[in-house]
């Protein structure tokens, strides 16, 4: 074919023809007619060439035209044939026009025109619209869908990409991945010591039967370290359906019993989604930490994002020995005897159990020479009678106030908190933060968010009470430590408030603990004295329990009322209503200081600590609290909620 020229070229042309005529007249004008003559023959070969130009470039337009239809005709047949399937929607999106790859590997059978996008992609039809589009499944097959919107007309181009081989590899390494579970049999010494050896052969039989009916329907392995701890290595695919079935095994455990009253109970420490094996052992050992630190009987999945409970409906298991108590109370006073000044401090709001555990250190410390303080909120607390009791008999300067003691506190200062283990609920976070080295002392069941720089760390969940674990302290520190009447008082308080008397969570070594301090020269008489209430507090009492309504076995009462009193109130309250026939569990809800206060007890076989960790408390198993910063109902609807739940899981 000859080659013609371009449309392109008009352009040029036409500013030939112009500079010509300009440059015509400017010859005409300046240099005469010869000139001006050839100026004029410049332009008429001009003009010549355009009128050639646009002749020419009609036919370059019907040759356009003509190879246009081609390229349609080419583009629509290769779209059509295209490998991948590909569908068109309109405004509505609808179907339009799909590809032969759509009709065979998608809709085989049924005519997919007209039918809605989301009958093919599901709820992910926003989705398809974004930049990497959505996973969806169709017909045993996983496809990429992708969506380009025209810029012309009001349709849309979907692509489906099979990544099918893509997902079930990342699906199969995701299900091998492996993950390790340190399992141990939290209370073996225990059952076992009074049993005959034929017992304990048998029951130690039926421990590693449990542990290899656990293994066998996986692909794992499992490994005994010793009589009472198992390794364990799984995949994530047998690991998803044992946190399914909520760790069954546990109750397997509890089945095995020895005697009429001892069962074994497990703990179980589990550290998924691990980038490497030491990693997941890492993981699981800090999972198990949390089962023990929360009394046992439980599983703890620990992930990069936090920890997962599973059970934890036993009480926690005692321990007969004190050796630890012994280890503990040598480190607490090498670092009393090379520290300044000691301030002991406990929760907000401090209870007869808090006051009552710093003053009995307190006091030890000071027989040993120490500058020895309890510091506490003297206006905000529960114990202004012990307080007060105290400071008479044993001087006014035992007590300091929050801000004296945080300015007072230095490097040479020793910080040990009492009654509680979360840094968010300390009676000051700035002393606690100005503090270089800091003790915790508590009987409450391991939080995830615990005080982690403590140089001692004495967390006893089987105690009745700090003061139980202040005391068995104090017996160890030696016959130069020496304590007064008022401060075993002082002791015996906290051990029978949190006790209700020695009737909850009450063992041998709390009655041991108050033998010593009976022993000291306490006198119940002036320790009962301590709990009498106002009649204002018993008014509120009163109030509380005749507004109670029962809910799923639980007793949960609210009040408007916002008077001091309640801080005494509630708690007791929500004793008494446990006596109420039927009652597992009892909540009562009250406002103060723009806070929802809860408070929550049980007789052992409602777990309230799990309750309360589900809205953001804490707690032991019978006795449990939280404080939202919501509206009574809507702290009253949140209770509910994880009752409910709670029954659902249990």
């Amino acid at each position: 074919m000859k080659k013609r020229s371009s449309p392109i070229f008009i352009i040029p042309l036409s500013i030939v023809i112009i500079a010509s005529a300009v440059l015509c007249v400017m010859l005409i004008l300046n240099s005469g007619y010869v000139a001006g003559a050839v100026a004029g023959v410049m332009a008429i070969c001009s003009i010549t060439l355009l009128i050639v130009s646009i002749v020419y470039d009609r036919n370059v337009i019907k040759y356009a035209t003509a190879i246009d239809k081609d390229i349609v005709a080419i583009s629509r047949q290769a779209f059509y044939d295209y490998p991948e399937p590909i569908i068109i929607v309109d405004s509505d999106e609808k179907v339009i026009w799909y590809n032969a790859s759509f009709e065979a590997n998608i809709f085989d059978e049924d005519r997919a025109y007209g039918i809605h996008l989301s009958e093919l992609v599901g709820n992910n039809t926003a989705k398809v619209y974004t930049l990497s589009g959505a996973i969806v499944k169709i017909l045993d097959h996983y496809y990429r869908v992708t969506a380009r919107r025209s810029d012309v007309f009001d349709l849309s181009v979907i692509s489906f990409v099979d990544e099918t081989d893509h997902i079930m590899l990342e699906d199969e390494f995701k299900k091998s991945h492996k993950t390790v579970l340190i399992m141990t049999v939290d209370n073996y010494d225990e059952v076992l010591q009074n049993s005959k050896e034929s017992g304990k052969a048998h029951v130690q039989v039926q421990i590693e039967q449990m542990f290899e009916r656990f293994i066998e329907h996986t692909n794992g392995v499992i490994h005994k370290v010793s009589n009472d701890r198992f390794y364990a290595i799984i995949e994530e695919r047998h690991l998803g359906p044992i946190i399914e079935r909520r760790f069954d095994i546990l109750d397997e455990a509890r089945s095995i019993s020895i005697g009429e009253r001892s069962n074994v109970t497990l703990s179980i420490g589990v550290g998924r989604g691990a980038k490497t094996l030491a990693e997941s052992e890492s993981y699981a050992k800090q999972a198990l930490d949390m089962c023990l630190g929360r009394g046992g009987d439980q599983a703890a999945v620990k992930t990069e994002n936090g920890f997962e409970f599973f059970g934890g409906i036993s009480k926690a298991v005692e321990k007969s020995t004190k050796v630890k108590s012994r280890i503990i109370a040598r480190a607490l006073k090498e670092l009393a005897e090379s520290s300044d000044t000691i301030y002991i401090m406990g929760h907000r709001l401090a209870d007869f159990d808090a006051v009552g555990s710093a003053v009995g250190l307190c006091g030890a410390f000071r027989s040993l020479g120490k500058n020895a303080y309890v510091a506490v909120d003297k206006e905000r607390n529960l114990s202004k009678a012990l307080i007060n009791y105290v400071s008479l008999n044993c001087g006014s300067d035992y007590f300091k106030s929050l801000d004296e003691a945080l300015f007072e506190i230095n490097d040479r200062s020793l910080l040990i908190i009492v009654d509680t283990h979360n840094p968010e609920i300390v009676d000051s976070k700035e002393l606690y933060e100005a503090a270089r080295q800091v003790v915790v002392i508590d009987h409450h069941r391991k939080m995830v968010n615990h005080i982690d720089n403590a140089v001692v760390f004495f967390h006893e969940p089987f105690a009745s009470s700090a003061c139980e674990m202040a005391t068995e302290l104090i017996q160890y520190f030696g016959s130069d430590c020496k304590i007064s009447i008022s401060e075993a008082e002082a002791l015996l308080a906290g051990i029978m408030l949190d006790t209700k008397n020695f009737v909850m969570r009450s063992n041998a070594r709390t009655f041991e603990a108050a033998a010593y301090l009976k022993k000291l020269g306490a006198d119940t008489v002036v320790v009962k004295s301590f709990f009498s209430d106002s009649l204002e507090t018993y008014r509120e009492k009163s109030v509380l329990i005749q507004s109670a309504k029962i809910f799923h076995g639980c007793a949960i009462a609210v009040t408007q009322s916002s008077t001091p009193e309640l801080r005494l109130a509630a708690p007791q309250a929500a004793d008494e209503l446990l006596g109420i026939s039927g009652v597992k569990a009892s909540f009562v809800i009250y406002r103060m200081d723009g806070l929802c206060y809860i408070s929550a007890r049980s007789m052992g076989a409602f777990n309230v600590q799990l309750i309360m960790e589900t809205i953001g408390g804490g707690g032991h198993q019978t006795m449990a609290g939280a404080q939202l910063d919501l509206s009574l109902e809507e702290a009253e609807a949140k209770v509910k909620d994880a009752i409910e739940d709670f029954l659902v899981k249990s």
